[in-house]
């Protein structure tokens, strides 16, 4: 019950955000079209921004390669050659 109710009050929430974006489509000018929608969604970072913001050097030794799957392996077979078969 809690769900469905949940469920309503969102679904009517999100009607009355819908409600309130401007409508761009029916201005006839493309350059007023053009500023309505970037004063709704502002324009991305520029480039040279997107630059200065780069993804920090992994610490991580990638000339070694470490098979972890393979040693999982190693060990399993170890315990599955324990187990007695026969007794």
């Amino acid at each position: 019950m809690r769900f469905f109710v949940m469920l309503v009050a969102i679904s009517a929430l999100s009607q009355s955000a819908m409600a309130q974006t401007p409508d761009c489509k029916s201005l006839p000018e493309a350059a007023a079209r053009l500023a309505c929608y970037d004063k709704a969604t502002p324009p991305a970072a520029s480039s040279a921004a997107a630059k200065q913001q780069r993804a920090p050097v992994s610490k991580v030794d990638t000339a070694k390669y470490v098979d972890t799957i393979g040693a999982e392996d190693a060990i399993m077979n170890a315990r599955l050659k324990n187990i007695c078969r026969g007794c």
